[in-house]
């Protein structure tokens, strides 16, 4: 196991860690006041090529893999982008980049990719519904065969980054439960416009990640085209997986990122402040030891993550890991931001000094894009062969 970056994986960290400076903390804090997309950033991201490190070389990409991606992403989020950066990647090179590359045709990785690497489109994903959280099995936005295409009719809630996006990858059912083999049978996945007749969407006024929307989403007899089939009719379950974890990886790595950033925000306050006598607070234990602690946790589930990363991209399985080092990250993170909070007193609370905006982003992957609760699950499940309780 060699834990040593490679030249070319040096190069895109520093790109990255480049690009995320001369934006800045600044930067962010004006467009979460004014809740608008991140749009010159991303463009600088995709002009330096880091959008499509882990896409294939034939449309534009880098052809590395999640590991390059993974990397990248911390970067990003550790130099003042924090959580938000992780789902930036998660809409534009997984929901469009990984499951166009991986499950679409010749047609769409010719038409679409190029243009998600270049930043020119931007992507979503339309799987959660109002019913169906966690339990996506359980969907019931429904695509009935129309002609050579389908019609599709349903809702879905929580889907990031609708108003920015042109691409929606959609999960609907295109086989009724009641003639399905299996629970897992007869799941679906398009690439629509999101502009078209019968699809609308209204935002969700939220607590955090504010630089990107959240929207219900409505289908009335959306049409579906037969070249926007992604993947294998009815069969899009297995492949679906693909795309989640690959979600987990850069969520985590947004995470790990803001942990680092959060911290090293309270200790630089930390070391200047003075409050009894001639010495900083940052001699004090009290104020240390905490920090310390979500320190160490941060580097544990960055190679946990690491690892998962280098799982997948060795063909290996990496959901165990993949969500493992999400739960951590997550966990971790969550108290690296109240504690950076608490070291600065008063002006954590204060927006001029950024932490608040950390802490009320990352506050939502705790139970986003899967739940603390259901991992565990899934951790029980899968690692410990205990039963199924749900």
């Amino acid at each position: 196991m060699d834990f040593q970056f490679s030249d070319e994986q040096k190069m895109m960290v520093d790109s990255a860690r480049q690009i995320g400076e001369r934006f800045g903390l600044e930067y962010w804090r004006k467009q979460d006041a004014a809740k608008a997309f991140p749009a010159e950033y991303w463009k600088a991201v995709c002009d330096a090529g880091l959008c499509g490190a882990a896409l294939p070389v034939e449309h534009g990409g880098s052809g590395l893999g999640m590991m390059e991606l993974a990397l990248i992403v911390e970067s990003l989020a550790a130099t003042g982008g924090g959580s938000t950066v992780g789902q930036l990647f998660m809409i534009n090179p997984i929901f469009g980049g990984v499951s166009i590359s991986r499950f679409g045709n010749d047609k769409m990785r010719a038409e679409l990719l190029p243009k998600i690497i270049s930043g020119e489109i931007n992507c979503c994903m339309a799987l959660t519904e109002p019913d169906a959280g966690t339990n996506t099995l359980e969907l019931k936005s429904f695509a009935a065969a129309d002609g050579d295409g389908w019609r599709l009719n349903g809702r879905k809630i929580w889907i990031t980054g609708v108003e920015s996006a042109s691409k929606m990858l959609v999960i609907a059912r295109t086989k009724k439960i009641t003639e399905a083999s299996s629970r897992t049978d007869g799941l679906s996945m398009f690439m629509i416009d999101v502009k078209r007749e019968g699809l609308s969407h209204t935002p969700i006024d939220k607590l955090g990640t504010c630089t990107l929307d959240s929207s219900s989403v409505f289908f009335d007899n959306v049409r579906i085209e037969p070249d926007e089939l992604i993947g294998t009719l009815h069969k899009g379950w297995r492949e679906l997986l693909d795309v989640l974890n690959t979600e987990r990886i850069v969520t985590t790595a947004g995470l790990v990122g803001t942990g680092e950033l959060a911290i090293r925000l309270a200790v630089d306050y930390a070391k200047d402040r003075k409050v009894f006598g001639d010495r900083p607070i940052s001699a004090y234990q009290g104020l240390q030891f905490p920090l310390a602690q979500c320190h160490v946790e941060v580097e544990a589930a960055r190679l946990l993550n690491h690892k998962a990363a280098t799982n997948f991209d060795m063909g290996l399985p990496y959901g165990s890991e993949a969500n493992a080092a999400k739960l951590l990250a997550a966990q971790t993170v969550a108290r690296a931001t109240e504690r950076a909070m608490q070291t600065m007193g008063g002006m954590g609370y204060a927006k001029d000094y950024h932490v608040e905006r950390l802490w009320r982003d990352c506050r939502l992957f705790r139970f986003a894009p899967v739940s603390e609760e259901m991992i565990l699950n899934y951790v029980a499940n899968h690692d410990l062969g205990m039963p199924r309780s749900y």
